[in-house]
């Protein structure tokens, strides 16, 4: 895998902790290889913007930063970022690619707004598409990427080449490994115990970490490990992209609606309250799903049944991971708040156990919870049966969910954003 430019990407968002860690060789180490650094601004002499989209499965996220250079010998720094999402994704507009479109220039009418006029020239903007896309037929997906280009190019913003596309689901774990690392201090001095990470998004999950043993590294396919140097180290990740293992996509799975058609079907699971009859959308498609009404038993046990034959055997276990630590983020992070096992602002210590039995108090008092969400009881089970059987971590293993570190988001956007800037030549 040529991953040259994501290390860079993840290089330029590690260094917004340069105002929060410090390293002796640190600053130099960057500055020769990266004009950009995250740090408080306070005067500057040139200033300069630039528009991400984070094209998810279940949203459109835009992140429009501001960046400030004191001199032409000095880097620019992130001064500020406004950000703001519309639902549903892209892929639910699979057969309607103009009104995906749309939904995006309502997006970048905000930028307009946000950006000064004498700016919008030289200001560019990006979409990257996650796994919503890498869902879709490749005809689809494309048609929806060719009417956004129409829409950038319509704008007055400076539209690089290759402006939308989507992006492989293994840069999105290793930005979010180096970036997590990197702000908690993991990655330099003598004592490098880092974290793994854990992102469960719509439609895909992905999972990074550093191995340890070389057990590891001889069971393990090498299409499964990447390979980067930084602060004078090789760091060998083992990181995979499961497409069709993300939170929504599992409930198509549990539900046995993947890749049947939805017209005329109600799809049913014990996980759902009985007397259930609903709709979903996803994907651009309506499904019809309703709890077992004349059979069957509703509850943990049975819910968790249905949710194991998803990711028994499908994923590859890693026996290292079981003594390991991890951050967990997105639908992990939400749920976990749904369900008050963390608060949304401070996020919180769990360790797998703890979502177990969080899903059998919601799947054994359904009717307490339908209210919330009719999903709570699948999702939670899911959860668990994707960490522990899925994965292969023990109950004991810790996970810290976090939105931010050091008040630092951990998301990709960022450092994409630094790298499409350095790649223009906008940031000197």
């Amino acid at each position: 895998m040529a991953l040259s430019w994501i290390t860079a990407i993840a290089l330029f968002a590690l260094s917004s902790i340069c105002c929060i860690v410090s390293h002796p060789n640190r600053e130099m180490w960057f500055q020769d290889l990266f004009p950009l650094k995250v740090c408080p601004a306070n005067a500057s002499e040139k200033t300069f913007y630039g528009i991400m989209f984070d094209a998810g499965s279940t949203g459109t996220r835009i992140h429009i930063y501001t960046f400030k250079q004191k001199s032409s010998e000095k880097s620019a720094e992130l001064e500020g970022e406004i950000f703001e999402s519309i639902k549903p994704g892209l892929s639910a507009y699979a057969d309607q690619p103009e009104k995906g479109a749309e939904s995006v220039r309502l997006l970048l009418d905000m930028a307009k707004e946000a950006v000064p006029p004498s700016y919008w020239k030289k200001t560019p903007v990006v979409l990257k598409a996650t796994a919503g896309l890498r869902l879709l037929a490749e005809h689809k997906a494309q048609a929806l990427l060719s009417k956004i280009r129409e829409v950038f190019e319509e704008s007055p913003f400076l539209v690089p080449d290759d402006s939308v596309s989507v992006m492989d689901g293994t840069y999105e774990g290793i930005l979010a490994w180096i970036t997590v690392n990197f702000l908690t201090g993991q990655l330099y001095g003598r004592n490098q115990q880092t974290v793994g990470i854990l992102d469960l998004g719509g439609a895909s999950t992905q999972i990074t970490f550093l191995p340890q043993l070389e057990e590891t590294l001889e069971q393990t396919p090498m299409d499964f490990f990447t390979s980067f140097q930084m602060f004078n180290s090789t760091f060998k990740l083992y990181t995979h992209s499961y497409l069709g293992f993300g939170l929504k996509a599992a409930r198509l799975a549990t539900l046995g609606a993947l890749d049947m058609e939805a017209d005329g079907q109600r799809f049913r699971s014990s996980c759902l309250p009985k007397e259930l009859e609903a709709e979903w959308h996803f994907g651009g498609i309506k499904y019809q799903y309703g709890g077992n009404k004349e059979a069957g038993e509703t509850g943990f046990e049975p819910c968790y049944s249905e949710v194991l034959k998803v990711v028994r055997g499908k994923l590859h276990q890693p026996e290292e991971i079981q003594k390991s630590s991890f951050y967990a983020f997105s639908y992990y992070y939400d749920r976990a708040v749904d369900t008050d096992l963390i608060e949304y602002e401070k996020g919180g210590v769990l360790q797998v156990r703890d979502f177990e039995q969080k899903a059998k108090e919601v799947c054994d008092n359904l009717d307490s919870y339908s209210s919330a969400s009719p999903f709570l009881c699948m999702d939670l089970s899911y959860i668990t049966a994707l960490l522990k059987e899925g994965f292969g971590f023990r109950d004991t293993t810790v996970l810290q969910l976090a939105k931010k570190v050091n008040n630092i988001e951990t998301s990709w956007a960022l450092g994409a954003t630094f790298h499409l800037l350095q790649s223009l030549g906008l940031s000197r």
